[in-house]
Parts: C-alpha cells; sequence; structure tokens
C-alpha cells in the first residue's frame, strides 16, 4: 500500500507543466526545481517525500521527456488520476513512480487529504474522508519492473544491460 499527503492537479497536466523544458537540460538534481513552477510557483518547496499527485483526466499528456523520472527524483510517492497519457503512464513504470488509474479520483480528494492505493489489487482510499475507490491494478510484468527499481533496474539484475 502507498500512503502518502495528496496535492490535487486537474486535466491534461502537460510534461511540459512537470518538466520546464528549460530544466530538462540541466543536471537530474537542478530539474526538481522547477516542476510544475509556471501554475504552482513554490510547489516543490512544500512537497515532502512521499507525497501523492492526484489528477483528472489526460495526466502526462505532451512530450515524451521523462517527466515521471523528475517527479520521482522530487520524492512524489506515486500517482492516481483519473487517466493517464499512455506514453507518460509506461515511463512511471520505467522509472518505479507507482501510479494508478481510477475514474473519478480526482472529485473525491482535495489537497492535504491523506491518499493510499495499492497497485496489486487496484484499492484506492481516502484516508481522510473514508473514501473507498476501485482502479486499475498493475499486471504482473509491470510490478516486477516495480519491485526491480525501474526498467534499467530489472535489465541489470536479468543480465541483459551492456555496460
Amino acid at each position: 500500500m502507498i500512503e502518502g499527503r495528496v496535492w490535487v492537479f486537474g486535466d491534461d497536466i502537460n510534461t511540459d507543466l512537470i518538466q520546464p523544458m528549460h530544466a530538462a537540460l540541466k543536471a537530474p538534481e537542478e530539474q526538481i526545481k522547477y516542476v510544475f513552477e509556471a501554475n504552482r510557483p513554490g510547489w516543490v518547496e512544500e512537497v515532502t517525500p512521499g507525497d501523492l499527485i492526484v489528477a483528472g483526466t489526460n495526466m502526462g499528456t505532451g512530450s515524451s521527456r521523462p517527466a515521471s523520472r523528475v517527479l520521482k527524483d522530487l520524492g512524489i510517492g506515486g500517482l492516481l488520476a483519473d487517466s493517464f497519457n499512455t506514453l507518460f503512464l509506461r515511463n512511471c513504470v520505467n522509472f518505479a513512480l507507482p501510479a494508478i488509474e481510477c475514474d473519478g479520483v480526482r472529485e473525491h480528494f482535495s489537497d492535504g487529504d491523506r491518499g493510499a492505493f495499492d497497485l496489486r489489487t487496484g484499492e484506492v482510499h481516502n484516508l481522510t474522508t473514508g473514501m473507498d475507490l476501485t482502479g486499475k491494478p498493475w499486471a504482473p510484468e509491470l510490478l516486477e519492473i516495480l519491485d526491480a527499481g525501474g526498467l534499467i533496474e530489472q535489465l541489470r539484475a536479468d543480465g541483459l544491460l551492456v555496460e
């Protein structure tokens, strides 16, 4: 079960908002300073490790830049959304950032709520209000990648990465 304080965002959150282009070429530890700077200035100073993002539809739309990595580097513990852009969701898997789709999830959370979810069962809980929902659980193959620490770590462990 992944649990944390919730930050709520809207629909169609573009990867350009998560990881602005001017930050994408900086060192990873520098990139995190610019997450959501255009639509939520100062937010990164309020985030604590393990916090969750809850969003509406089409979370992670836009370019193929690995915005999920910068969220993980910032310390985000997981993402819940009504729906994800498929490439963004795959990047979440690749970088071992738990993310679960759950229809209507955004309307059941407010900033500051405590949320929890289980990728294996699809259970989603608003621990503040007591609301329970059911999202889409991850396939066993995706859970293996998450458990390995991401795709690169899984390939390394399986001896499939040439270094």
